[in-house]
Parts: structure tokens; sequence; C-alpha cells
């Protein structure tokens, strides 16, 4: 690791001073949030009105009329009482705001505990009744709406992060290995909201250079005074650079102020990427390292993405396939699937399908070729790859050559989105990150898909790979996938 002596700059990177503050900020968020779900709840009992009581829609009764008077006098008392069961369950608690899918499962269970209380209401009053089809499309149009307002400003906030808002002044306590991939994590995904301002670690002068132009402030005994100095509010630590009695007195000198968070690594930042759940016995609480980096809701939604789309593929694609699948044969000589054998989760291996793109001789036409043979153990592809057939080369620049990993989903080996699969040979260029890739499965796409592809360095692949595995949410696999239809088309990276 280097560290050079320089001005302590503390600054990660050149970002705008923001000119407003941050309370006045977050108020004006959490006003805007609690906005935008009124909205959303209103539109959801308009629409919810308007197609239960059209009297052309073959789903409902026609002959029932609801009364508008009636029903804006129940969502005049509806909105207000939905809004304070979502500040209930934590819809305005920044713990649950802007990160993770927390806030859209809160959101359901709010929407839902909003709409049992309105059934309970009709249960203990007889004479209250309302339509149970405007109650069921309420339901669901009050949740899809109240999400799609979330993520957009979510969304939002994430650019202003980019801008400079939004920024919880951070200090990493620690200046090791471990200190640097956590900078270097927080640096490359500039939404974290957290604004490195540098290190404090015993054992280094003030002035030393960590990583590119963050330097250590001072030490321990100077956290006080850096974190009135710098109004920090976040304090993450890496928990290996530290002793155990550094640990303790981090805490005596920090508990007090309400003001400032304290976050610990794991201790073990650059091979772990599972979750990890706590649990007491014998009044003990310990850490269980879960083995797969996504479990309960997560999974099962990934899953249901995942063969949705497989079985739509398959099923739509089938001609396309069967298409394919000829020319390929009628091209070149050889089987018209090409079986790579790759590692899935776990590490466990398994044939990847794939329509074959070069030609049968390919093993000895780059045996002939060492400098070429030299350079695809480096990069993992070869630009101009004499190997390829002119199909071939069509195929892959569209992606075509692809198409039959939808059946790798199917057989629970691949995912539609994740991380590049790599062969049991690449496995050593991930070194001590094979433990992350491991913990998902491979994917059809992916960020380096949408980033560049093989234009990108491998080192930039799995720095890619590494920034998935971590930050995963199930709304990064629908951007993701909606970024990789442009990228197909416009071929970019594609070789």
């Amino acid at each position: 690791m280097k560290k050079e002596t320089g001005p302590p700059l503390v600054a990660l990177d050149a970002r705008p001073t923001p000119r407003i503050s941050k309370r006045i900020l977050h108020r004006a968020f959490l006003l805007s949030l609690a906005a935008s779900d009124a909205a959303a709840l209103a539109a959801a009992f308009a629409i919810a009105y308007l197609i239960r009581f059209r009297p052309d829609f073959p789903l409902f009764r026609t002959e029932i009329i609801g009364n508008l008077d009636f029903y804006s006098q129940i969502v005049f008392f509806l909105i207000p009482l939905w809004l304070a069961i979502f500040a209930f369950s934590g819809l305005y608690d920044e713990h649950n705001l802007l990160g993770g899918t927390r806030e859209y499962a809160l959101a359901f269970n709010a929407v839902s505990a909003g709409m049992l209380l309105v059934v309970v209401a009709t249960f203990l009053n007889p004479e209250f009744i309302i339509a149970r089809g405007w109650l069921l499309l309420s339901w669901a149009l009050a949740f899809l709406f109240v999400s799609i307002a979330r993520f957009n400003i979510r969304r939002a906030i994430y650019y202003l992060r980019t801008r400079g808002h939004f920024l919880a002044p951070t200090l990493i306590l620690g200046a090791n290995d471990e200190a640097l991939s956590l900078a270097r994590q927080l640096h490359d995904w500039k939404t974290s909201g957290l604004d490195v301002r540098g290190f404090v670690t015993p054992g280094l002068s003030d002035g030393a250079r960590i990583f590119r132009n963050l330097y250590t402030l001072g030490a321990l005994d100077d956290l006080g005074r850096l974190v009135d100095e710098h109004r920090i509010e976040e304090i993450v630590i890496a928990t290996s650079a530290l002793t155990r009695d550094q640990l303790v007195d981090v805490f005596r000198r920090v508990s007090a102020q309400d003001a400032v968070r304290l976050r610990l690594s794991s201790g073990l930042f650059e091979i772990m990427t599972t979750g990890v759940r706590i649990k007491e016995l014998a009044f003990t609480p310990l850490i269980e390292v879960q083995p797969v980096r996504l479990t309960g809701f997560d999974r099962l939604l990934k899953s249901m993405l995942d063969y949705s789309i497989a079985v739509a593929a398959v099923t739509i694609g089938a001609p396309l396939y069967l298409l394919l699948a000829l020319i390929v044969r009628l091209d070149s000589p050889g089987p018209i699937l090409h079986r790579r054998r790759v590692l899935g989760l776990g590490g466990h291996p398994f044939d990847a399908f794939k329509f074959r793109t070069m030609c049968s001789d390919a093993d000895a036409l780059l045996h002939d070729h060492p400098e070429l043979a030299e350079k695809l153990a480096i990069d993992g592809k070869l630009k101009d790859d004499p190997r390829i057939t002119p199909l071939g080369r069509i195929l892959r620049a569209l992606s075509l050559d692809e198409l039959p990993q939808a059946f790798n989903v199917l057989r629970g080996e691949m995912s539609i989105v994740g991380p590049r699969m790599i062969s049991p040979a690449e496995h050593e260029h991930y070194g001590q990150w094979d433990l992350n890739l491991l913990t998902v499965k491979p994917g059809i796409t992916g960020l380096w898909q949408v980033s560049g592809r093989s234009d990108l360095s491998y080192d930039d692949r799995v720095r890619l790979d590494m920034n998935y595995i971590r930050n995963w949410t199930i709304w990064l696999d629908l951007q993701i996938l909606i970024q990789t239809v442009p990228a197909v088309l416009f071929r970019r990276g594609a070789y």
C-alpha cells in the first residue's frame, strides 16, 4: 500500500460544496417523500374508482353505481390515515431509506395494513359498505404507485449526491489493506451518501497519503477534535486495523456523541460479501455467516425474475432458436452448441451453453499463434480472434450466441443478471476476490455488459463484478436489463 507525505487534503474527489445545509435538505426530502406518497395514494384511489365503476368494464358487476361524493369522503380520511401508518411503519426513518429493498417491503406492509383497517371497519359497521373491487384495486395500485414514486425520488437523491448534496462527512479508522478497500468501494459507489474526509490511525504521521487524495488526519487521540472540526457524522472502522483495546477506546470516545454514527466492517472486507445473522446462544451474541449472497425474499425475487424471463425467451423465441441453430449448422462444420466449462454458485462447475461461433480447429489455430494465446490468458478476450467464424462475429456482436444460456437459467445454474462467468483457468486471476464471485450465480448480462463489455480491462471487469455483488438489489437488476438493450443494439465493446 502506497503511503506518501503531502498536504492533508480531505476530499475524496473534487465535489461541489453544497450551498444548502443538510438539515434543510433532509426536511425538504421528507416533505417531498410525504407529498409524493399522498399524490400516489390519491392517484391510486382515483384510478381504482374509474376502473371499478366503468359501466363497460367486464370484470365487475356493472349495475353497481359508485357514489363519487361517498368515495371522495372516504379518500379524504384514508390518505392522512395511511400516511400516519407509513410513518409508524418506518417509511420516513432515514435508516430505511435510500438503499436496499427494505423500503419497498415496508411500503407493501404499510399499504396492506391500511387496507386491512378499512376491511375491519366494514365488518364492525355493517352500514359502511365499500365495493370490494375498489378496495382490491386500491391496494394493488397504491403499492405500485408509492413504489414508483419512491424509486424516482431515490434516483433524484442519488443524482444530488453526485453533485455534493445529501452527503455525510465520514472518517475511516485504520489505514491497512481493509481500510484501503473500504475507501475504494465508497469512492466507486458515489451514491452511498458517505463523503470520506480522511483516515484516522495509529502509527502514521499526519499527511500520509493512503488513497488517491485522501490522507491521514490524525491519531486516535485526535478523534474528538477531528469529529468537531470536520463535522463528522459517520465513522467507519476497519476492524482488522485496530486492536481490541483501541476499539474499546473508540467506543468510549464516540458513544456519547449522538450525532455520530459508528459502523464496523466485517474484518474480512476483501472476501466477505454474504449476509450475516446475529443470534444469541447461551446469552452470547454470535455472528453466523451465510454461505450465499442472496437469501429469503431477495432470493425469491431474483428467482422469479430469472425464470419468468427465461421461460418467455424459450417459448416466444423458439422459432429464432431453431433458425439460428440451422444457420450455425450450415455455416461451418462442427456442433451447433458450444459447451464452455465455467464455475457457478459455490464454485460448482457446469457447462454454459452458447451457439458455436468458432471454427472446429480453434485450439489448433491458437496453438500456432502463441502470442495470441498469451494475450488471451491475460485479458480473457481477443479483439481480432482468428478462431471466430464470419457468422460467429455477427452472433457475438448482437449477443445472439448467448441465447441458449436461457436453458442454464432454467436449470438453476445461471441468472439473467449477474457477474460474468469465468472458467476454472480464469479463477486464479480473481485472487482473494474469488470467494465474492462464487456467492452468486453468473449472469447472461451484468454491469460489465452495459459498461463496455470487451473494451474493459480485466481489472475493471473484476471491479464491476464485485460492485454488483456487494450492492445487489432487484432494482439494480431491472436497471441493468434496461441498459442491456442499447448496449447490444449499439454493439458497445462487442467482439
